[in-house]
This record gives C-alpha cells, sequence and structure tokens, in this order.
C-alpha cells in the first residue's frame, strides 16, 4: 500500500517518527514535506496529499499540523477524500469502520507519537464495514458532484 505523509514545522518530528515506524512494517511511505521545523504554512503541504489521495496517486494519506484541524479542513475540500482527527483510539477505528476515511490527520503538538502511530495501524488495520455506511458515503460522493462539479 502506498501511503502519503506530510505535515507542516509543528508536525515533522511526528512524521518523521511515523515514518520510520511505518516503513519498519513495509509500508511505502511517499513524504509530501515539510522538511523541517522551520515555518511554513499547513495549506500547501495539506493540499499536496489530498490532491495526491484524490487523484488515486496514493491510497491512503497521514497529515499532521499543530492539531490536526487546519490540515483536516484543507483535506476534506478535495473531492473524494474523507479525512478526520484520530484523538482517540476508538476514532481512529470509527473512521475506518465507519467513515472509509483515506486521510488520518494528528495534531504534533496534542498527542504523543506513541499513541498517533497505534492509532495509524488502527486505522489502516481497520475494514469499511460498508453497509448502511456506504450510503452515507455515496450521500457525500453526491454533494461533492453537485457542489463542485465532481462526481467522483
Amino acid at each position: 500500500m502506498r501511503i502519503g505523509i506530510a505535515s507542516d514545522h509543528a508536525g515533522y518530528r511526528m512524521k518523521e517518527y511515523l515514518k520510520k515506524r511505518l516503513i519498519e512494517l513495509g509500508y511505502e511511505l511517499v513524504d509530501f514535506g515539510t522538511d523541517s521545523e522551520d515555518s511554513v504554512d499547513y495549506p500547501d503541504y495539506a493540499s499536496k496529499l489530498a490532491e495526491a489521495v484524490s487523484k488515486g496517486e496514493v491510497e491512503k494519506g497521514i497529515l499532521i499540523c499543530g492539531t490536526g484541524v487546519g490540515v483536516s479542513i484543507v483535506a476534506n475540500k478535495y473531492p473524494g477524500v474523507r479525512a478526520g482527527i484520530a484523538y482517540s483510539d476508538e476514532v481512529a477505528e470509527l473512521i475506518a469502520r465507519h467513515n472509509n476515511a483515506n486521510i488520518i490527520c494528528f495534531g504534533g503538538r496534542t498527542m504523543e507519537f506513541e499513541d498517533a502511530f497505534r492509532r495509524v495501524k488502527i486505522w489502516l488495520e481497520t475494514p469499511f464495514d460498508g453497509g448502511r455506511h456506504e450510503r452515507r458515503i455515496k450521500k457525500i460522493r453526491d454533494l461533492e458532484g453537485r457542489i463542485c462539479g465532481n462526481s467522483r
């Protein structure tokens, strides 16, 4: 599985930690930046990753900023992207199981690195339930098509 990963300066250290741990597990990571803790604007990096997920260039993505909120707002602007902030193990499971989230978001300043790693693994290993949840995902796609002119 190809997984994209990106962060701003506040999430840089967590991004590097998650990359290392996920590569050790055999995942292929595509790094969309940033490359240091120098101040940058999170929309620049979140949009690169979200566009790659939207176009199918990577299957899933991980985004990190100070809180996870900014990058999730940016990511959810892209057609076909369903990004959620995994602020607990339960949420990490539910955004996979119920929302079929293809991007998981974290706060580099608001959670421990090991907690984020555990939640990434939960999210990656949890299948989408489908069923009644598929109906809801279809409604999101329909909204995207109506509002954005895109039916992906």
